[in-house]
């Protein structure tokens, strides 16, 4: 049973890993976003210039980025500078682990798979499953808190209070857009749920039949 539970927390932790990096990378959700929040008329800013500004951004939460990060057209103060290289190290560790926990995974999975043993799917199902229903709930209950007990469990420093005045990216970064990336991740990790429950039924009834 303990290869079975190793298994499913190896899976459930490349789930989790995996729906954070693909909605990190899914710049059409935050270009559809400069739309829906009116982020060109609010802002002043022209799209241009707000998608530009953003995809630098995202490439410097890459894991493969090696540099400090440079605005092209807005100024950043020490604090936000700070603030940005703490989500950076957020980021690259989620990327660093994504891949050989996966590869762990996936290779104790087939190990299982030919003794002819998926209880493992079914237990990543579950795990994969429930946290997303505590943080939904928990989101649902009250996002705006839900959002500030977030970055004081992972940041140990008020710097992500931005000043816009100071650093004024903050202007094209609207909670709401937050929200949005928290509802993919959690939809990612559902889908992860709901393939690992699929491939275990079928195995079932493959050697049942």
């Amino acid at each position: 049973m303990f290869k079975h539970f190793f298994t499913a927390l190896a899976l459930t932790l490349c789930i989790i890993s995996a729906s954070v990096v693909i909605t990190l990378n899914f710049r059409p959700l935050y270009y559809a976003d400069i739309h829906h929040f009116n982020l060109a008329e609010e802002t002043g800013f022209s799209e241009e210039m707000i998608r530009k500004n953003y995809d630098v951004l995202i490439d410097y939460n890459s894991v493969f980025y090696h540099g400090e990060l440079s605005f092209p057209d807005l100024p950043m103060s020490t604090e936000g500078r700070i603030h940005f290289i703490e989500v950076k190290n957020i980021f690259v560790f989620i990327q660093a682990v994504l891949l050989p926990v996966g590869f762990i995974g996936s290779l104790a999975g087939i190990f299982l798979l030919k003794k002819q043993k998926p209880v493992y799917l079914k237990l990543t199902s579950v795990l994969s499953l429930t946290i997303p229903a505590v943080l939904g709930l928990l989101i649902a209950a009250n996002w705006d808190r839900f959002f500030v007990l977030f970055h004081k469990l992972f940041f140990n420093n008020d710097y992500w209070i931005f000043d816009e005045t100071t650093d004024p990216v903050i202007r094209i970064l609207p909670d709401g857009f937050f929200l949005h990336c928290a509802f993919m991740i959690l939809f990612l990790i559902i889908l992860g749920s709901v393939i690992c429950l699929f491939c275990y039924r079928r195995q079932i009834s493959k050697y049942e039949g």
